[in-house]
């Protein structure tokens, strides 16, 4: 298959932005409505469901020396079917990058859309939890719109323009979520069944999806060649690159294996997971925050993003962009650790923008560079899922060591973890980066 023309390319990518928007827009929406909507199934009689997974919770919580309000109960749950999701989505991912290989990333696509469209009409006639429940984990399993993109675009860049291309899709990512809870706050106002509060967020969550799906049906094309018999000559090259594979490191002048960037990835957000959940107990600590205070504080934090994708993260080789993510990860951290006003929280806010810009879509350009042509959506799907397993447990781990040793001790064991993660790419990756740039 000839390499795609830069026009194709840039056709692609557009389209692709545009999807995500969608996409983005429509997973971000219910994102502030967490806390009224559970509140609201809560309030329901004869919830059964519920009440034991509150039950469970209040064990958790009782576990501690710390006593932690009850206003956190909803957090909580929010945090556990966060949790819940991400490990759909960790098992899900390298069966569908295994898909995408063998029968197209363009099919792929499509049918993680209707998954994604039959979880969201579930949310919209979700009068129960357990409907409800169920909405999220479709969704769960089902969710592959971003993960195709990254293979998609995989597919149309090159070596040398892949960090800028994945930049612009994290570009999407940072867009989206500004904007798509301010949406959803918005949407919450309007009521339009009494049975289910949220039905309007719900419905214009749905009409995205169909629009987008329509949108990818008519415009995307097939950018992965469908795998054919082998011929002789092919089975011979296959051998071949699997030997390569196996001397690794000896082959390849020092390049590491996607391993050791599956691991990265599952460090990196196993860390950073459990210090964004956490950020709301600390601020409400230290600044009696409310969720419109903390709206600010994400918004600030996704706008800074943004603007750096869309600079800084795009012109600069995904090795640097990596490392300036990780170092002020480490930094915002010991920040965090030491925070006592407000002007210090978004200082150290600054600095979480920064890691947010750039270490997730830098690993992933270093990633698709390792992986091998045949099977690139599943070497993503398995990085994907690694990083999913680290934003499952995150939050668990973090907020244990959150409420049993404090604030300090949390945030200075995160920032030394970060320093550990950081220590890996910059000791082990580097090789493999300046020469995927050359």
């Amino acid at each position: 298959m000839a390499p795609p023309t830069p026009a194709y390319a840039k056709s692609v990518i557009k389209i692709l932005f545009i999807s995500l928007i969608f996409d983005l827009l429509s997973f971000t929406l219910i994102l502030p409505l967490f806390p009224r909507l559970l509140a609201f199934y809560r309030a329901q009689p004869d919830n059964v469901v519920l009440e034991s997974i509150f039950t469970t919770l209040n064990a958790f919580k009782a576990s501690f020396h710390r006593p932690i309000s009850s206003r956190f109960d909803v957090v909580l749950l929010g945090g556990a079917l966060g949790s819940l999701f991400s490990f759909l989505q960790a098992i899900s991912s390298p069966f569908l990058g295994a898909l995408s290989d063998r029968y197209g990333r363009r099919t792929a696509l499509l049918y993680s859309m209707i998954g994604n469209i039959i979880s969201v009409l579930l949310w919209v006639v979700a009068t129960d939890f357990p409907t409800f429940l169920a909405s999220r984990v479709v969704g769960g399993l089902s969710e592959g719109n971003v993960q195709m993109a990254i293979a998609i675009a995989t597919d149309v860049s090159t070596p040398e323009t892949r960090g800028a291309t994945l930049a612009l899709l994290g570009a999407a990512f940072s867009i989206a979520f500004t904007f798509g809870p301010m949406l959803g706050a918005f949407l919450a106002s309007k009521t339009i069944s009494l049975e289910n509060p949220f039905a309007a967020a719900a419905w214009f969550s749905l009409a995205l999806l169909v629009v987008e799906t329509a949108f990818l049906y008519w415009k995307l094309p097939e950018t992965c060649p469908l795998n054919e018999e082998p011929s002789k000559v092919d089975v011979q090259s296959k051998r071949e690159d699997e030997s390569e594979k196996k001397t690794g490191d000896e082959k390849e002048t020092g390049r590491p294996g996607i391993l050791l960037l599956n691991l990265t990835h599952f460090l990196f957000l196993l860390i950073f997971s459990g210090m964004e959940f956490s950020l709301p107990f600390m601020t409400f600590d230290l600044f009696n925050y409310t969720s419109a205070d903390s709206g600010k504080l994400l918004g600030f934090v996704g706008l800074l993003a943004s603007i750096l994708q869309g600079s800084f993260v795009r012109k600069c080789a995904p090795i640097v962009v990596a490392k300036t993510g990780l170092a002020s990860a480490g930094i915002s951290f010991f920040l965090l650790s030491r925070v006592n006003t407000q002007s210090q929280l978004y200082v150290a806010a600054a600095f979480l923008a920064v890691t947010s810009a750039c270490v997730v879509t830098s690993l992933t350009a270093l990633a698709s560079l390792k992986a091998g042509k045949k099977d690139i959506g599943r070497a993503l799907g398995s990085f994907r899922s690694a990083g999913q397993i680290g934003r499952a447990t995150g939050p668990i781990l973090f907020c244990t060591l959150y409420w049993w040793a404090g604030r300090q001790t949390a945030y200075v064991v995160g920032g030394t973890g970060m320093v550990g993660v950081a220590a890996l790419v910059f000791t082990g990756i580097v090789v493999d980066s300046e020469q995927a740039m050359e």
